[in-house]
């Protein structure tokens, strides 16, 4: 059956512009459906809007699925072989089983010729009618291909069907026609197993259907997977940083943006899953919603198609606010002179001091809304007894970003004059102990007085 799964999750959906998160990438395989048998039940739409050249293309699709997994068993004399079987259910104001779970093709042909176009869609019917087909399959594998080309139009709630079914390990394949009036393509996608991008097929044209119906049946029916090779580069605004040790295969860092997955072999002898990890720190100028990946390539000896998606995370930078530097004074000297006189203006100096620069963090600040902020500095003498060195109050403006978000206070400076020192007035650059506060609260708000 080929890769029957796939997918790439981030560890975070957000993250500071220091931070790190992971990057997992998952992949399972199925072995040779001749050794495994598996039984699908293709669940096929034929509503009234099915008319005309979509159904008889369906139909070319359906016989056509048939067809490859007949050939990948090694069928003879029309019946399928290895103890894989098919069933058919169609559907329109209500669902039919037009035929069990078989192994002969000419019956199967028969009733996929047999359908006709009328009436409304049923989804929930169609698949409570596949349901009860598998009840009893005794294969490896179950699966559902459903194919429709609209909206739910009669019946109940079919996702909570589709949950069961799934539930149950029953894989499903959701295909839809979008060219026949719009298609609820969430629905597809509630109803299809994870990832959706490997289990949702959609297309505006019924000329495509034979090919998706033989491209699903080549998934199902292919013998696992050998010589796997992903390549996986993130942006340049990333960095890898390290790598976990494959659940099987071996991963390497080809650069610091990109890393390779090797996999001998994976599902050829049973169903199979591997999982590789590795780290991504943000290390350029990306910021707010970014996807992760520059590209990512996958290939295996057996030409599957993996189609790994490309996740988001939003990315918060903290804005750095900075006290300013007092404004110097310029002066130029002139000529060859011994002795320079400078007037720095009226700056009374008592003493030798030195100069505390505080750092801090506002943590998730709302959008649009100033902060007024006091900074406090207090000295700490021998017995715990604070003495007061300064305050200093900021306005930090608003930002507008889209969410909350921190922001970065940085050099706001203080002069601590050595004469104050609370151990020894006669020495010079003691250690001194230092209590700082920091109060904030928002400048912008909605309050108004009552009338």
């Amino acid at each position: 059956m080929g890769v029957t799964n796939f997918n790439k999750e981030l560890s975070a959906t957000q993250i500071s512009c220091e931070e790190s998160f992971n990057v997992r990438l998952s992949l399972t395989a199925e072995p040779d459906i001749t050794a495994n048998p598996v039984d699908i039940v293709l669940i096929l739409d034929r509503s009234g809007s099915m008319s005309g050249s979509a159904i008889a293309n369906l139909k070319n699709g359906a016989k056509a699925f048939v067809d490859i997994i007949y050939n990948a068993t090694g069928g003879t004399n029309g019946q399928i072989a290895g103890g894989t079987h098919i069933g058919i259910v169609s559907f329109a104001d209500i669902a039919t089983q037009n035929q069990p779970l078989i192994t002969d093709i000419n019956d199967l042909k028969t009733s996929i010729d047999g359908l006709s176009a009328g009436g409304s869609t049923n989804h929930a019917d169609a698949f409570t009618k596949a349901t009860e087909l598998l009840q009893n399959s005794t294969a490896n594998q179950q699966f559902m291909i459903m194919f429709t080309d609209g909206f739910t139009t009669a019946g109940g709630n079919p996702n909570p069907i589709a949950t069961t079914a799934k539930a149950q390990g029953i894989i499903i394949y959701s295909i839809g026609l979008s060219g026949n009036g719009g298609i609820d393509e969430q629905a597809l996608e509630d109803w299809a197993s994870d990832p959706s991008s490997s289990y949702v097929v959609i297309t505006p044209d019924d000329t495509e259907l034979e090919e998706i119906f033989e491209e699903i049946a080549e998934n199902i029916s292919k013998p696992g997977a050998t010589n796997i090779v992903i390549t996986d580069k993130v942006l340049p605004c990333f960095a890898v940083t390290a790598l976990s040790s494959p659940t099987k295969g071996t991963a390497t860092m080809l650069d610091s943006n990109t890393v390779e997955w090797k996999i001998d072999e994976l599902g050829v002898n049973g169903s199979e899953g591997a999982v590789f990890e590795f780290t991504v720190r943000r290390t350029g100028d990306c910021d707010g919603e970014t996807e992760v990946n520059e590209s990512i390539e996958y290939s295996d000896t057996e030409g599957n198609v993996v189609n790994f998606p490309s996740p988001t995370l939003l990315v918060v930078c903290d804005v750095p606010i900075v006290e300013p530097c007092p404004e110097p004074v310029d002066y130029t000297a002139i000529g060859c002179l011994d002795t320079i006189v400078f007037d720095a203006g009226n700056i009374e100096m008592q003493s030798i001091g030195r100069i505390v620069k505080v750092d801090f963090t506002l943590k998730s600040v709302c959008p649009n809304k100033r902060v007024a902020v006091a900074i406090i500095l207090n000295e700490v003498d021998g017995e715990g007894n604070e003495h007061k060195r300064g305050m200093k109050t900021l306005t930090i403006p608003a930002h507008t970003q889209n969410s909350c978000r921190d922001i970065l206070v940085r050099c706001v400076k203080f002069v601590l004059p050595e004469d104050l020192d609370v151990f020894d007035t006669t020495g010079m650059c003691n250690e001194r102990n230092l209590r700082v506060r920091v109060l904030a609260n928002y400048i912008d708000n909605n309050f108004e007085c009552c009338e």
